[in-house]
């Protein structure tokens, strides 16, 4: 790969300028870099280009996190279309010729267009403009430490990227000189202690610079805050210390190329201490600078209330929120995160101007029954649950509590009756209410059979069509403000919608596992899960877990563990953290080779939709994860071949 890298700034310079306001790239010649700094508004074009690599793999169609796990299941027509690389990879069709999601390097072009997702081009436009800041004539040297800041910030996050893909990566403290010989530029990679350390140190340089969020302007909410480099940190410390880095035994014998171990052998505990105390640092800077878990939504009832709390803890409309910590402007503006999301929201028959596809991808059951019930424990261990005795079997919703959310004295399925809040909020379910819009009518009543509104249309799976097969519907990143039959439009209304790539909520579960790990600290394990479950509208851990069927598990390590993990899966539905945690924590090879099961959504009536009482049916067999091979990407082939660099095992 270095025998490369001096061709990155002649690359950088070739790649096409979009008219986003953070995707702005300088295009002169190599001979021109020092010019490009002697004035504030060149260097500010430099400033941005940094950020541009981010926005390419973190929208809804290019990040294969959100379809490439277990949480959603795609119909055969999305699945032919080739649009999500994540379904590709889920079914183990990953592979060293062109990796899908790939983003070590790139050849540089697609038929005249260059990759914007090669994240060491990234890295090495990063290096200049640290190197060149400096020289800009006309900035006060306060601003050059903080644009300086904010890249060095920016490069940490690449590295990140870059490791939980690949492992051990190449380091890039400063670009090589183009006259030395080719050999020194094949540098090997480096232990993975090691490139957590650099990342971790870019983290601590950046944020003893930048200032807190909320003293950014709204034009620069984009670029890093003192709260997002500190959370950054917080995250990689609780990737180091996770199985996937610390102690892998499937990696004890991996070296590079010079012979050198790139895994430690054993476990080390005190990582998971220095994980929990850089969450808990991000969580003491954030309640001294206004960041908060968002709180202060209102609505008709508290069950609502809490509903849009939690869908407003996703939502950063104008570069607004009290929870998001670092959010990106991606590659199509505001209109992004609708045109993937269309691929989820429902095309009913009522609807009369027919502007939605149609749903390709919806809840798996899994992920439907991994919420909790109303009391804050999971659906196997509460006793008083309405459908602890058979959760398949159908009853009648009378409790007001419930109102405009589950349909009144209507044969419901005990399942979808008695859920959380962050179920209602993140899944629309059969008999159940999906608010779309201001007005009452707006209020969509979800009617799953097939041939009702939102149910099939057809008689029977058609691959050339859009087709939602688990009978079930995403709602976390939907807009309740925007009607569906005018969905675009009202989105858009809203205003631009950065993606959020870190929010509070992820400081407090990192904090919460890591004392768990660490080992005698269950207290604070506590505190930091209640803050998370106080928001959802559920009762404490160590409350709820009182009354629950094995009760001793709140109280045991890895009994806690488990609750920790169902915590993540709940808050971070559909958000794309799955993907990640299942393979820090080494579960993905079980996890990820699980069929996926929905219900029979040709069916026409309570019986057949629900399989006769039967429970579930398969929806689809076709996931595949081999261990240890596909807990890491491959290295491109032709890459590994060229600079020498030692592939990935299994690859």
């Amino acid at each position: 790969m270095k025998c490369r890298l001096f061709f990155f700034t002649i690359l950088f310079f070739l790649l096409t300028a979009c008219d986003n306001w953070l995707d702005v790239v300088p295009e002169e010649d190599l001979t021109t870099i020092d010019t490009d700094f002697e004035t504030r508004a060149e260097a500010e074009n430099w400033l941005r280009s940094c950020y541009t690599f981010l926005q390419e793999p973190f929208g809804f169609f290019d990040n294969v996190a959100f379809t490439g796990a277990d949480e959603v299941v795609a119909d055969d027509y999305i699945r032919n279309s080739g649009y999500f690389a994540g379904l590709a990879i889920g079914a183990g069709l990953q592979n060293v010729l062109n990796p899908y999601g790939d983003i070590w390097l790139k050849k540089g072009y697609d038929e005249g267009n260059p990759a914007r997702n090669d994240f060491y081009t990234a890295i090495t436009t990063c290096n200049i403009f640290i190197d060149k800041i400096d020289q800009v004539y006309n900035m006060e040297e306060s601003e050059k430490r903080e644009w300086k800041a904010e890249v060095k910030a920016v490069k940490a996050y690449y590295y990140f990227e870059l490791m939980r893909h690949y492992g051990p990566i190449i380091l890039v403290p400063e670009n090589i000189d183009r006259n030395v010989p080719v050999e020194k530029m094949k540098v090997p990679r480096s232990h993975v202690d090691t490139c957590f350390k650099a990342i971790v140190r870019l983290c601590d340089e950046a944020a003893e610079v930048l200032p807190v969020f909320n003293d950014k302007g709204t034009e620069r909410r984009c670029f890093f805050s003192k709260e997002a480099a500190l959370a950054l940190k917080a995250r990689v410390l609780a990737y180091q210390a996770s199985p996937l880095f610390n102690g892998n035994p499937d990696y004890t014998s991996f070296v590079n190329k010079k012979g050198e171990p790139l895994f430690s052998a054993t476990e080390d505990k005190e990582k998971w201490r220095l994980a929990a105390e850089a969450a808990e640092a991000v969580i003491k800077l954030c309640e001294e600078s206004g960041k908060k878990l968002v709180d202060d939504q209102t609505a008709v009832t508290p069950l609502q209330t809490h509903m849009a709390n939690i869908e407003a803890s996703v939502q950063t409309f104008n570069y607004v929120s009290d929870e998001v910590l670092f959010m990106v402007k991606t590659k199509s503006n505001a209109n992004e995160a609708y045109n993937s999301f269309q691929y989820y929201l429902p095309s009913v028959k009522e609807d009369p101007y027919k502007r939605l596809p149609g749903t390709c991808l919806s809840p798996s059951m899994k992920m439907v029954e991994m919420f909790y019930t109303e009391n804050g424990l999971p659906i196997n261990q509460d006793p008083t649950w309405v459908g602890s005795g058979n959760p398949y079997s159908l009853g009648e919703e009378s409790d007001p509590k419930y109102t405009d959310v589950v349909m009144m004295k209507k044969a419901i399925l005990n399942l979808h009756r008695r859920r959380e809040p962050r179920f209602y909020a993140s899944i629309a379910s059969d008999r159940t209410y999906w608010r779309l819009g201001r007005t009452t009518s707006s209020l969509q009543e979800v009617m799953a059979y097939q041939g009702e509104n939102f149910g099939l249309q057809g008689k029977r799976i058609n691959s050339t069509i859009p087709q939602n097969v688990t009978g079930y519907w995403v709602k976390k990143w939907s807009c309740s403000k925007a009607e569906l039959y005018s969905y675009s439009s009202g989105f858009k209304a809203m205003g631009t919608a950065p993606y959020p790539l870190i929010r509070l909520a992820e400081m407090y579960l990192i904090a919460a596992e890591a004392w768990n790990e660490y080992g005698g600290h269950q207290a604070e394990v506590y505190k930091n899960l209640n803050v998370v479950r106080k928001r959802a509208g559920i009762p404490d851990v160590e409350v709820a877990w009182r009354n629950a069927k094995d009760r001793s598990k709140v109280t045991d390590q890895k009994g806690l563990r488990e609750i920790i993990q169902q915590e993540w899966n709940i808050e971070f539905a559909f958000e794309g953290t799955r993907f990640w945690n299942l393979r820090r924590w080494k579960t993905a090879n079980v996890e990820l080779n699980e069929r996926l099961y929905g219900w029979n959504v040709v069916g026409n009536r309570a019986e057949t939709f629900y399989n006769n009482g039967k429970g579930p049916v398969i929806v689809y067999s076709g996931n595949t994860f081999v261990a240890p091979r596909d807990y890491f990407w491959p290295i491109r082939s032709e890459e590994a071949i060229t600079s020498g660099c030692v592939q990935n095992l299994g690859w």
